[in-house]
């Protein structure tokens, strides 16, 4: 059993953070790193730990952002990493053969949901996988167009980008993006364009939807030109939004009436992290593409598609890469879809006692406008008052800065949440450790 090791937390950042911090901004172009809420330098990690290089220890509630979900240097991995670097670190899948990728690339299509014959095309990241999906929704049907959501994240490439719906500055400066795709309302239980308390009345949410796609989409974009309908079962950086548990059913019914496909991004909400291997099937239906990558690789960069067969690329030169389904990354991604296999119960249990202590802190606290989530997918909606519902990014983003200097790292998401998504490995113990951070974290922003 691994021992409950608590945050400690010294000085925030260090001397050695502070200097790394400067030469970083020196060297490498602007991302997203933002040295006044996480201040974080790395040295190592070991499952939901963190040490820093000046020796502080954190919780990591963020996974690497969605990567770690067996969390940091999980020993199996580690050694499944170290066999195949052994063997050989490259032999490029888009023109040659490795027995790992076929094994690999069949149990992702055995876990798939859907009784039809499955391929899987290798990537590097989410962005690629979702690029590829476009290739092979537009290949494979000969149709042109997508509909996908507002308060999506699909990707920053420049096609994926016309997908990604997420935040104005990830548009910024980067228009035209790809023509075709046309962005409906997410139904979102908590807020939504016709202000229906989708807990309350799911049915009402979803038939607002579907009648948004028929009545107002339809109306000027003809449905045979269109592809594919592209979605998150649960939308991540739009704030970990779980929809009504009929809501895909009702898509499959309107997409499979115009011949549309469903294409499930699952980046950030499959392999583990709801607690069933993939989100999609917490919601009982079976997408035609599911995107993988992030965590599938363990921290090796590894993406990918499972899609139907009669879609796949026919013909040399349709689609490749070159590093796409390395076999190093291939050797971790075996490994940890066993490791995840084994976790599911564990994921369930935890997840569910993660989400009774956030709703419990929802009822307590005024500004805890919701609590949502599935499995170690969860979050908490940040607002000024439960009764004006008007969000407060500014005591979101607080709350943040005070939780990583008492040792627990969290991650924003949407505009005014916060998400808990630690590795699927943590102990209730670890969680009661987190939310006694997290409530001091709250408390503190408040003054």
């Amino acid at each position: 059993m691994r021992m409950v090791v608590r945050p400690n937390v010294k000085e925030l950042p260090g001397k050695k953070a502070k200097e790394i911090i400067e030469k970083n901004f020196e060297a490498l172009a602007v991302t997203t790193q933002d040295p006044e809420t996480l201040p974080i330098v790395i040295d190592h990690g070991d499952g939901i730990l963190v040490y820093d290089v000046d020796g502080n220890v954190f919780y990591d509630f963020g996974s690497g952002v969605g990567v770690l979900n067996v969390g940091h240097a999980h020993p199996r991995v580690v050694e499944a990493v170290k066999r195949q670097a052994e063997k050989f670190t490259h032999f490029a899948l888009n023109d040659f053969f490795y027995e790992n990728a076929v094994i690999l690339a069949n149990k992702l299509a055995e876990l798939a949901p859907g009784d039809f014959p499955k391929k899987v095309v290798y990537q590097n990241s989410g962005a690629e996988a979702n690029e590829a999906m476009m290739k092979l929704v537009k290949y494979g049907t000969g149709r042109k167009r997508f509909i996908a959501f507002y308060h999506a994240f699909h990707g920053r490439t420049q096609a994926v980008l016309s997908l990604t719906a997420s935040k104005w500055v990830q548009q910024d400066r980067f228009f035209p993006t790809m023509p075709g795709v046309e962005h409906i309302p997410y139904p979102n239980p908590y807020r939504n364009p016709w202000h229906i308390d989708g807990y309350a009345e799911p049915d009402e949410l979803i038939n607002r939807v579907i009648e948004f796609i028929e009545e107002y989409v339809f109306r000027h974009v003809p449905p045979e030109e269109v592809g594919a309908i592209v979605f998150e079962p649960i939308q991540g950086e739009g704030g970990y939004v779980v929809p009504p548990k009929g809501f895909f059913r009702e898509l499959k019914k309107l997409a499979d009436s115009y011949g549309i496909l469903l294409a499930d991004d699952e980046v950030q909400m499959g392999v583990g992290r709801t607690g069933k291997f993939w989100a999609i099937e917490h919601f009982d239906v079976a997408p035609d593409t599911i995107q993988f990558g992030k965590a599938i690789g363990g921290g090796i960069p590894l993406a990918g598609v499972v899609h139907r067969a009669d879609i796949a690329f026919d013909k040399p030169g349709r689609h490749a890469s070159t590093f796409g389904g390395n076999p190093v990354a291939i050797a971790a991604g075996l490994e940890v879809v066993e490791i995840v296999k084994e976790l599911l119960p564990h994921v369930q249990e935890v997840g569910d006692y993660l989400h009774a202590r956030l709703k419990e802190l929802e009822e307590k606290y005024e500004v805890i406008g919701d609590a949502r989530g599935l499995g170690l997918a969860q979050a908490v909606e940040i607002v000024k008052s439960k009764d004006t519902k008007e969000k407060n990014p500014k005591l979101r983003d607080a709350i943040v800065k005070e939780a990583v200097k008492r040792g627990l790292i969290l991650l924003g998401c949407g505009d005014n949440s916060i998400r808990f998504i630690p590795p699927l490995t943590i102990k209730k113990e670890e969680i009661d450790v987190a939310m006694e951070i997290f409530e001091e974290s709250l408390r503190a922003a408040l003054g």
